[in-house]
């Protein structure tokens, strides 16, 4: 464990006013406030983060969300303090979180409610996660809502759908098959250092935006992100991650779509205008799998990046709070 990187999350989450924990036999960290006030009116923010980050990722986010929110923010397992567990399809590790939410909502709150209302806001992998979790759904919670935050930005089966139909498409995503093969990934990942190729690849995906990337900077959070992807577990974890995206999650959408299953809660779909918004129309896209009257969008300008949540918070938070309203 990296305890510097460790320490500087903790330090972080606890200045916004959020608890740490650590919880179950998968040991998932994770950070919350106010749990105990969640209600049919006042659902919990699940916040979850991408690859090949941690939960510090929402620093920038979370006081910009309704000071009177729930909110619960996790290490995904196997990433940041979280250890890793052995199935790694995106059900699993969505599940595993959500079982670590009940477990501290249980143990925080006087109330008892059969369902806890939640919303779910995920980048990147983390948002692999929510849109998994929010079709198949989860016994105790009730999903009301599913923000999605540039996850490349378009459901997992069109992502390697679209890379065999446009073959330079797989040169800006050429980690999805390299990650797959856990094993080649890994020892050439070692090869060239873990933290290197964390760094690599957060500054090949993040804007050009000076100030955006200024702010994506702050608090020291390449350190941190490199220091917890040089624990050897997060780097298998991580790999594996992508090997269930090639495999089993993909397996996964294909039923859905056989089924012509579409998303029937409020889904917002945040991206970056310049980058995934030059290759897609991600509204379009995701008319295919959430109903038209359900769907809202809202792109990142002035070339804003991979991580809208950390290059551009404000414009992300103004965009999921005047959504909220709808949820």
């Amino acid at each position: 464990m990296s305890a510097s990187a460790i320490s500087i999350q903790d330090d972080k989450f606890k200045s916004l006013g959020l608890q740490k924990t650590t919880v179950n036999k998968e040991q998932v960290v994770t950070y919350s406030r106010a749990l105990g006030a969640a209600s049919e009116k006042n659902p919990v923010l699940v916040l979850l983060h991408g690859y090949p980050q941690s939960s510090f990722m929402w620093r920038h986010l979370v006081p910009l969300l309704p000071g009177d929110s729930p909110i619960f923010v996790a290490d995904l397992p196997g990433y940041g303090s979280s250890t890793p567990i052995e199935d790694n399809s995106k059900i699993s590790v969505g599940s595993t979180v959500l079982a670590a939410l009940l477990t501290e909502y249980k143990r925080t709150s006087s109330k008892s409610l059969d369902q806890i209302p939640i919303i779910l806001i995920g980048h990147d992998r983390g948002a692999r996660v929510a849109h998994h979790l929010a079709v198949q759904g989860f016994n105790g919670v009730d999903i009301r809502g599913l923000c999605l935050i540039d996850i490349r930005q378009v459901p997992t089966i069109v992502q390697w759908e679209s890379a065999s139909r446009n073959p330079s498409d797989i040169v800006g995503y050429f980690h999805w098959p390299l990650l797959a093969n856990v094993s080649l990934a890994t020892r050439l990942i070692n090869a060239f250092g873990p933290g290197n190729w964390c760094e690599e690849m957060i500054l090949r995906w993040a804007g050009k935006n000076s100030s955006g990337l200024s702010t994506f900077k702050a608090d020291d959070s390449l350190s941190v992100y490199r220091q917890f992807f040089e624990q050897p577990h997060t780097l298998d974890a991580s790999n594996k991650d992508y090997e269930a995206g090639a495999t089993v999650d993909v397996d996964t959408e294909k039923g859905w779509r056989e089924k012509g299953h579409k998303l029937q809660i409020e889904t917002l779909v945040i991206y970056s205008e310049k980058y995934i918004g030059s290759k897609y129309d991600l509204p379009e896209e995701w008319r295919s799998w959430v109903e038209e009257d359900r769907l809202s969008s809202k792109a990142l300008g002035n070339y804003i990046g991979h991580f809208g949540a950390e290059e551009a918070p404000k414009e992300t938070a103004e965009a999921i709070n005047t959504w909220l309203k709808k949820v």
